[in-house]
This record gives structure tokens, C-alpha cells and sequence, in this order.
């Protein structure tokens, strides 16, 4: 573990982040700057992205879903996770309930009227979300942080952990800053026994055409260390590959399980976001055991198919030898004993047309 690591409950100032190793003239960066040759999205990409995106970057009926009520969270047992979309997870460890980067509304932005629209209802309603312990974010990307999701949560939420400057976004929308904890890289809270680290990605940040990494982006350690049953989780939020994973693995690892971003990628912006086969190469640099992919399954934010992220990555998990789980959003997943789940995106696929382009069953 690295010597600069600190672990604390308090909360840090809200203003100046100086002396962050990450900021620098106003603005985070990441640890490897962008090659100045790589690919980068051009006019033209953009152009397609917003107004040409195939047929099949959205599913052409609805996908199945879990329901979940508040009865059912309320007989959950200890070490329950559900996957409610995208890269919202709702966890439930050491009695309380965790949430990471929370999106219930129907768009990933800005406006209500416009933008990625949600493939799928959230399989449990906010009203029906039990009293959180805490709330996990990554970054304040529009598919990571709802403003309105955040506000209603807030009365219920005991804790927001953040990294530096999205909690000041937090504050601003009228949480109360004694509920808030923000941290650089490296940086921790321990809470009811529980060890969340503050971890390096290589991402970006802003929600206007003005504040561009203005706050910080990263991934999360999440470690319940206990004696009998330790268990260590990794969260990617967001990013392209780097060699960050390798450190994150050997100060850490080895994970019983690993939340990996897997979807929205594309050729031109590989620096920000994973493909698939990076996506495991990030997965075995940890020292994973279980893989859960996430960042996919409920909006479009690429021009790949939609079900593509979930076909990729279980062809290459098969390849490898790498067990990987895909519980149905809202399956429970107990995280003492993964189980595989099932290819319940294909029925769907199929009947979007793409049968031949899905991988045999396996035998």
C-alpha cells in the first residue's frame, strides 16, 4: 500500500485543490497525458454520434428486468448486490446499504427532452430504496451523477464519498456538507468497518462546454476486511486502460470481484474508455476473480450495438478462462458465492436481427 494513502472521516475544504499531485492551472489531468497521434474524435464523429447512430445501438424492444420493492431489499441478505443500470449497483454490506453512482432519470442529461434515453425502466424505485448508508460516485459525467437523483436521495443518504470537487457540485445542489467526504487518489474513509480508497482512473470530467476537469474522476477500493470473510471489490467508474490498474492490483488485490466499465467505447477515443479486450487485461491486472461488466445495458453512448459489450466480453471471459457474472438488472448476486448468471440480453438481440453475429451457447 502506498505511503501516501490516508484514510479519514473528515471533510476537506471545499476550495483549492493545489496541492493535489492531479491539479494543476485549474484542472485535473491524468496521470499519462492523451498521445498527441492517437485517435480523438473528429467533426465527423461527432456529427454521426449525435444525429447517425445505427439502428442497433438501441434495443428495439423493452429488456427484461427484475423488479425489486422495498420488502425484498429489506429481506436481503448481508453481501447482496443488484445491478440497477448502467453503473448504478446497490450493495448491502456490513448492514447497510451502499449505492454507486446513482441515475434514475429517464436521460443521461442535461436536458429532459433530449439525449441518451434509458433502455429500461430502474428495477426498484427511489421511493422504495431503503436509507443508505452511503453513496459512491466516480465522476460528474451526466451517466454518473443525476442531479435529480442525488437531491431526492439525499434525506436518506448518510454519506457521499467523492472525488475532489464533485462533492462541491453535491453542495450545491443542497446536500448538507457534513454529509459530504471528498478525496484525491490514494485517499480513504473507513465507515462501520468498511475501507473505501479513492483510486487512480484515466477518464475526464465537466458537465457544460466550460468546466472541463474542473473536478476529478476515479475509481474505488471498496474492502470489508474482516477476519473470517475479507472481501475486496473494485469499481471502475470510468476510463481507458492504463497501467494504473497494475499498481491499483498490487497495493490491493487480489479482488474477489471487479465492477469493469464495459461499453461506450469506440476507435476514436480509446484514451477515455475501455474496449472489451482491455476491459479484461484491466480485469486480470487486478487480480480479479469474478468479473461483473458494467457501463452498458441501458444507454446508448457509442455506436456499437447495444447488446455488443455483454457478447464480447463473455466471448473473451470464456477464452481466457475468466469467471464472469451477468445478473439480470435487478438479480440479486450473493458476493460470497458469484454465480455466472445468464445471457439474458440475447433474446432481445435476436430479435433485433443479430443472431448471427452472437456467439455459439456454451456447451
Amino acid at each position: 500500500m502506498p505511503q501516501s494513502i490516508l484514510f479519514k472521516n473528515s471533510r476537506p475544504a471545499a476550495a483549492g485543490y493545489e496541492d493535489s499531485p492531479q491539479y494543476a492551472d485549474g484542472r485535473f489531468r491524468n496521470t499519462h497525458p492523451r498521445p498527441a497521434n492517437g485517435p480523438k474524435p473528429d467533426a465527423r464523429t461527432l456529427w454521426n454520434f449525435f444525429f447517425n447512430k445505427p439502428a442497433d445501438s438501441v434495443p428495439g424492444q423493452a429488456l427484461p428486468v427484475q423488479s425489486l420493492n422495498a420488502a425484498a431489499l429489506e429481506a436481503a441478505p448481508e453481501r447482496s448486490l443488484y445491478r440497477l443500470g448502467h453503473s448504478t449497483l446497490l450493495l448491502k454490506l456490513r448492514g447497510g446499504w451502499w449505492l454507486t453512482d446513482p441515475v434514475f432519470s429517464e436521460r443521461a442529461s442535461p436536458l429532459p427532452f433530449a439525449g441518451p434515453k434509458r433502455f429500461h425502466a430502474p428495477p426498484v424505485g427511489l421511493d422504495e430504496l431503503p436509507p443508505l448508508r452511503g453513496v459512491l460516485l466516480s465522476h460528474d459525467h451526466y451517466d454518473h451523477l443525476d442531479r435529480t437523483t442525488i437531491r431526492v436521495l439525499a434525506p436518506k443518504v448518510g454519506i457521499f464519498l467523492c472525488p475532489l470537487g464533485v462533492g462541491d457540485r453535491l453542495a450545491a445542489w443542497g446536500v448538507p456538507a457534513d454529509k459530504i467526504v471528498q478525496h484525491d487518489w490514494w485517499q480513504g474513509s473507513e465507515v462501520d468497518g468498511l475501507r473505501f480508497t479513492a483510486t487512480p482512473a484515466q477518464h475526464f470530467s465537466g458537465r457544460g462546454l466550460r468546466d472541463g476537469n474542473r473536478t476529478l474522476w476515479a475509481s474505488w477500493v471498496i474492502e470489508d476486511l474482516q477476519d473470517s470473510r475479507p472481501l475486496r471489490i473494485f469499481f471502475s467508474g470510468d476510463g481507458g486502460y492504463f497501467d494504473g490498474f497494475a499498481k491499483i492490483g498490487r497495493h490491493f488485490g487480489p479482488f474477489e470481484l471487479t465492477l469493469m466499465e464495459t461499453g461506450a467505447y469506440d476507435p476514436h477515443w480509446p484514451y477515455v474508455h475501455m474496449h472489451p479486450a482491455q476491459t479484461l487485461q484491466a480485469h486480470q491486472d487486478l487480480g480479479g476473480r469474478w468479473l461483473l461488466p458494467i457501463h452498458n445495458g441501458t444507454f446508448s453512448l457509442a455506436m456499437h450495438a447495444w447488446w455488443d459489450p455483454f457478447e464480447q466480453i463473455l466471448g473473451l471471459s470464456r477464452k481466457h478462462g475468466v469467471a464472469i457474472s451477468t445478473p439480470m438488472m435487478g438479480e440479486r448476486l450473493d458476493l460470497d458465492a458469484p454465480h455466472t448468471g445468464t445471457p439474458w440480453w440475447r433474446a432481445c438481440a435476436e430479435a433485433d436481427g443479430a443472431r448471427q453475429a452472437l456467439i455459439p451457447a456454451q456447451s
